[in-house]
This record gives structure tokens, C-alpha cells and sequence, in this order.
């Protein structure tokens, strides 16, 4: 009987190794393209959802912009009267001084008193800063009008009873016509007198009296003796 060999031909194991290994390697190949890819598309996705939760809103771009506009700073309108180069309003940065005022109506007139306001006081709006002159100043109220300036009559000076008696007159109580007895107070610095203690209470002591505007320091030592609170 002929002698059968059952080994597989050495031929066709050499072949099928190589097969095997090329189609391990396509399975490979094609796994890290597959995983490569999703990896993209999520890495894709978190930068797009991080993206619209960083992006700020219209409004609050809208808040942001508007928070980035300057402030407008506030200001006052006075009226500067009397001895002053250029009378009238004018419109001064909330916090400034009666110096101010009157450096903004052109300064002070060649007639004025320059030592009859308090040029560091601050001013307020809507209010009236009147300058003297000297002769104002200096003159008897009995004899010149402060507001228009002309001498009255001869016999129609009628002072009140408490400068007849010589009595002194209470800033805080005193009417109009008490006020203006004073010396050098007339009808336009008796009413300021009036509003600013009805404004800002009544006068602690004689010194505040130089808080209302039109008196300094040297109306006030012309009035110190006359006045009491």
C-alpha cells in the first residue's frame, strides 16, 4: 500500500500567516481612525459649549458699556450782582467757593469791597451773591439805600424803637425792618438774613451771621456791637 503524507503542504501555512497579520492590521488602522474621529467631534463639541456659556449676554454687554460712560459732573447755578465786571448767572462745578463766583462774572469792579464776603464759602445753587462797594460799606443805611443807592429825604429816616432805646437786635427774632436798622443792612442783605436762617436753622452764636452772603468780616465788626441771639 502506497505511503500517504497528511502534513499540509509547506507552501500554504507560509501564505495564510501574511493574510492574517494584514487584516489584524486593517482592523487596527480602521479602530484608530474610528476613535480619532470621535475624539475630534467631542473635543468639538466642549470648545462650541464653552464658547456660548464665556459669551457675555447683550445685556450685560449693554450694562458693561454703560457702566464705562464718564459721570457728568453736577453744577451749580449763581447769580453774581452789584460791584463785579460782568453781573449776572453763571454755572460753576457743584462745590465751588464765592471766590469762584466772582472770578466767573469777571472779577471783582474797582468800586467793590473785596473784603466784605466770605470768598471761601461754598456756594449753593439758585442762590444770589451780591458785592458791595466800599461807599456801601461805609455809608449809614439811614442815609443810603442799599438796594437802589440814593439818599432819602431829609427827616425820612424812622428808626425802630430798639435803636432809639439802643437795645440790641436779635438775628434770630428780628423782622425786616429791626434788621435793617443795622448798621449798613438794608432791604437786600435784612432778607437774606431771614431766608438763610429760615434755610438753615436759627444763628448759634453772633459769628454765624457771617455765613449769609454779603457779609464778611468787616460788615460783622460793624454790626457785632448792635447785634445779639
Amino acid at each position: 500500500m502506497p505511503f500517504i503524507d497528511l502534513k499540509e503542504p509547506e507552501g500554504s501555512a507560509r501564505g495564510a500567516a501574511p493574510r492574517t497579520a494584514v487584516v489584524a492590521g486593517i482592523a487596527v488602522a480602521l479602530c484608530l481612525v474610528a476613535g480619532i474621529a470621535i475624539f475630534r467631534a467631542v473635543q468639538a463639541a466642549d470648545e462650541q459649549t464653552f464658547s456660548i456659556e464665556s459669551s457675555p449676554s447683550s445685556a450685560e454687554q449693554e450694562e458693561t458699556s454703560g457702566d464705562a460712560e464718564p459721570a457728568v459732573p453736577a453744577t451749580v447755578i449763581v447769580y453774581v450782582s452789584g460791584a463785579v465786571a460782568a453781573p449776572g448767572l453763571v454755572e460753576l462745578p457743584e462745590g465751588s467757593r464765592v471766590g469762584d463766583a466772582v472770578t466767573a462774572a469777571g472779577g471783582f469792579a474797582e468800586s467793590a469791597d473785596t473784603a466784605a464776603l466770605n470768598l471761601a464759602r461754598i456756594v449753593a445753587d439758585g442762590e444770589q451773591i451780591d458785592v458791595p462797594t466800599v461807599e456801601e460799606q461805609a455809608s449809614d443805611p439811614a442815609a443810603v439805600s442799599e438796594q437802589t443807592g440814593s439818599a432819602p429825604a431829609s427827616g425820612s429816616s424812622t428808626p425802630s424803637s430798639s435803636a432809639q432805646t439802643g437795645g440790641l437786635v436779635n438775628i434770630n427774632t428780628a423782622t425786616q425792618a429791626e434788621l435793617e436798622t443795622l448798621p449798613g443792612v438794608g432791604p437786600s442783605t435784612a432778607k437774606k438774613i431771614i431766608d438763610d436762617r429760615t434755610a438753615n436753622g436759627p444763628f448759634k452764636k453772633k459769628e454765624d451771621l457771617k455765613r449769609v452772603s454779603g457779609i464778611g468780616d468787616k460788615k460783622y465788626a460793624s454790626l457785632e456791637a448792635s447785634i445779639t441771639v
